[in-house]
């Protein structure tokens, strides 16, 4: 007598057959070590900078912090400042580029998990007309039926089995995909709000050089007119005429090249906002954009937060998304792996054909039901190249990380050191100010009382705008290096 509860054992055997075999091959990610030391810099590492009585002058200290907080470039206090990073992150065109990059990634995420997870459904519906010959199946003496009309209407339904892992990893890797677009776009963001902060400094540090080397060619060339009228006197020499107008005319060759830079950055941040160079921006809204703003009126941070080196991978960016790209690497070696193993398909269908339209609802006369193993026996070396093709991508995925990442030290270990020499050198261009600035009162007082020629005088005071231009190229260099401080530790936005 057979055994009725054999067939559900045998099927029950299957499943569970089916159930071992399932398994994920290749390798299963992890996030490589933090391997770097405890500070940025060769030692000692800067802790406080010095400082000095002028604009911008003020001592920065470093304090360890666990991360970075946002708006970073609020810290300046410039309002207009923030209307330009705020009109930039609103408006950039890169940012809506990378906004759609997301978006495609997400979707092309949503596609495949669709194709693969769940099983394919499709509904077929036909009408053809036909001829059949019975001579054909053999049949010679039947009468040749006339044409005919042939309805189909059928649903069928197809899935394959993941037993190997080779859909989960493609889905691991587009999954990884997604979060490299999503951090590219944080990237761009960040990236985006310090070109506009330090271009913005850039501009405001050319409109004050403009104006400092038109005050020192105008002190010139009141020293040419007097050398020349001494040199008509017989008082100098041609040679002494020369060089004053050789000074005179170097300060206005200067002139067109800020100009020059001057224009380009409004250009810049035109771009930067989202708007074309001739476009009315955010500067002439009646607010003040660029244009207002002051070295001397912003405020210079002076605690600037310092996360660990270790911390710093979970920080930028742009690591996030170099790890996410490794991560994308490595379940490609998987999906190369698992197409070296079987594949099993199954599939089954239902429908009807018939000759008459108001038939085809009557019931279903036609099913099938299958499976399918596919197994790779001979590529000729194909799959077996692109599983070492996958893995020698990961390799470099792996290097091109960890270069990343120390291009992140480095960029931190920059930013360290050059607001200490920063500071240095502003220090050093107050004193030199201070000196001009007194040499330049004694030569008025001097001047006053018929001690020095109004030559010697106008010279004191070219001096005392010479060492300003230089104080001012220094305090914008201050200022644009803190931002990039900021900017190295992976504040966001």
């Amino acid at each position: 007598m057979p055994n009725p509860s054999r067939p559900r054992r045998v099927v029950v055997a299957m499943c569970a057959a089916l159930a071992l075999c399932c398994c994920t091959v290749g390798p299963d990610f992890h996030t490589p070590p933090a391997t770097a030391p405890s500070i940025y810099t060769p030692a000692p590492q800067p802790t406080v900078t010095s400082a000095s009585t002028g604009p911008g002058g003020a001592a920065q200290r470093f304090v360890d912090a666990q991360s970075i907080g946002g708006a970073w470039w609020r810290a300046f206090g410039s309002n207009a400042l923030d209307r330009l990073v705020q009109q930039a992150l609103d408006d950039s065109p890169t940012l809506v580029q990378a906004r759609m990059k997301l978006t495609q990634a997400q979707e092309d995420h949503l596609a495949q998990a669709a194709a693969t997870e769940l099983p394919q459904l499709d509904a077929k519906l036909s009408v053809t007309r036909e001829k059949v010959d019975p001579a054909s199946f053999g049949i010679p003496n039947i009468k040749q039926p006339g044409p005919f009309t042939l309805y189909n209407a059928s649903v069928s339904v197809s899935y394959t089995l993941d037993l190997f892992g080779a859909n989960r990893r493609a889905l691991e890797g587009l999954a990884a995909q997604v979060d490299y677009q999503r951090y590219e776009l944080d990237a761009a963001r960040s990236s985006l709000a310090g070109n506009v902060v330090t271009t913005a400094f850039r501009r405001a540090s050319f409109a004050r050089q403009i104006a400092l080397t038109e005050a020192i060619l105008d002190a010139q060339m009141q020293q040419l007119r007097i050398t020349e009228r001494r040199y008509a006197l017989g008082g100098v020499s041609r040679a002494d005429l020369l060089g004053q107008r050789t000074q005179s005319e170097q300060a206005r060759a200067g002139l067109p090249s800020l100009r020059k830079q001057l224009a380009q950055a409004d250009h810049q941040l035109a771009v930067y906002l989202g708007r074309a160079p001739a476009e009315p921006g955010v500067d002439n809204d009646g607010q003040g954009g660029a244009g207002a703003i002051d070295l001397d009126a912003l405020t210079l941070p002076t605690e600037l937060p310092l996360t660990l080196p270790s911390a710093l991978a979970r920080e930028r960016p742009d690591i996030r998304a170099s790890e996410a790209l490794l991560h994308q690497a490595s379940a490609n070696v998987g999906v190369a792996t698992a197409n070296l193993y079987p594949q099993i398909t199954l599939s089954g269908g239902a429908g009807t054909q018939r000759t008459s339209v108001s038939d085809l609802l009557t019931g279903i006369n036609v099913w099938n039901i299958g499976a399918g193993l596919t197994q790779p026996i001979f590529h000729g070396g194909q799959l077996r190249a692109k599983k070492r093709s996958a893995e020698a991508a990961y390799e470099a995925a792996l290097a091109s990380y960890r270069q990343t990442v120390l291009q992140g030290l480095q960029e931190v270990a920059d930013a360290l050191r050059a607001l200490q020499h920063d500071a240095d050198e502003l220090q050093a261009r107050d004193e030199a100010g201070r000196a001009a600035h007194d040499s330049a009162r004694i030569a008025s007082d001097r001047y006053a009382s018929g001690g020095i020629s109004q030559l010697a005088l106008l010279d004191t005071q070219r001096q005392q705008l010479q060492t300003a231009l230089d104080r001012v190229k220094a305090q914008a260099q201050r200022y644009a290096d803190t931002a990039a401080l900021y900017q190295a530790l992976g504040a966001r936005p």
